[in-house]
This record gives structure tokens, sequence and C-alpha cells, in this order.
């Protein structure tokens, strides 16, 4: 059995999204996942599968989920040692601001990279490590251009969490 990390993309978000943590884990055990847990209620589940594809193990969460909430739920899937290996980078960057990691579904192609990260600016800097997309913004976070939704009209589905909930998911379930 490996472990992996998953990242819950748009719930608990308004009125009609609504998908609590207890209602992530049994659904997820619903689906065949042992080793179940939350960390807080923005849509991240450690649990255990013998699979080993990333995209079967998304598809089957997506589906579970779908059944459970009532609406698309997209998840984003990474080993323990893929969310240290973020960690590191994010903490090489040494940025002093507010620091987002949005995580991809696929690793996106070269030129796609370059395109949104030649929209960085003093202010604002996107800078892209395989399926992690690192937004350093200023104080001014509120009206920074460089956002989730930017990175998705870019690369494709993703989810971002700060840096402080990273850090918090590697040190309980990727240490």
């Amino acid at each position: 059995m490996a472990t992996y990390i998953g990242f819950l993309r748009a719930i608990n978000l308004g009125a009609t999204r609504k998908f609590p943590k207890e209602a992530i884990v049994a659904a997820a055990e619903g689906a065949g996942f042992t080793g179940v847990a939350t960390h807080i209620n923005t849509g991240n589940v450690r649990f255990e599968t013998a699979m080993r594809s990333r995209a079967r193990i998304e598809t089957t969460l997506e589906d579970a989920f779908r059944e459970a909430a009532g609406f698309e739920v997209p998840t984003m899937v990474f080993t323990p040692a893929e969310l240290r290996a973020v960690l590191a980078e994010a903490e090489a960057f040494g940025h002093g601001g507010r620091h987002y990691v949005s995580f991809l579904k696929a690793e996106p192609s070269a030129d796609l990279v370059a395109q949104l990260e030649a929209g960085s600016t003093a202010e604002e800097v996107a800078k892209v490590g395989g399926r992690a997309v690192h937004l350093m913004l200023g104080e001014n976070y509120h009206q920074a251009r460089l956002t989730n939704a930017t990175v998705e009209r870019a690369l494709g589905p993703s989810t971002n969490r700060n840096l402080t909930v990273l850090r918090a998911i590697v040190a309980k379930w990727a240490s």
C-alpha cells in the first residue's frame, strides 16, 4: 500500500459546494481507500491504496466525490516525496510576501510554463516546478493578477494552498 495526498478543488465555497471532512473520508473509504484522514476543511486528504496509476486514483476519487457531494470535485494527487520536494522548492525561494502553491493535474509543456512565468512582475512572481506553480505575491495579494484562476486558464485544472497549509500537511503526512 502506498500513501498519497489529494487536494480537492473548489469545495466548501458558498452555499452549494459544501463537502464536509466526514463526507470526504466516507466517500474515499467507500471507494476502497484506507488510512483516510483530512486536514482542515479546505479539501486536503491523505489515504493509502494499492493502485499505482495517478490517473486511476484521481478518477476513482473524483467519481466517489461526485457521487457523495453531488457536484464535480477535481482532485490532484501527490506522493509524500513529491510534496516534500514542492515544499523544499518553496523554501528555497525565500519569498517574504504571500506564497501560494497551485497544484496541477498534469505537468505543463515548456511553452505554457514560459507564457505563465512571463506574466511575472517585480510584485508578483510565478515559478513552475513540475506539477506545482509557486505564486509569490506582495502584501496587496487580494488585488493580484497572478491567481489560481490565472494558473487554470494557462495550465489547466489546479487548486492552491498557502505555504502555511503546505508546511502543515508535509509535517503531518509527508515527513
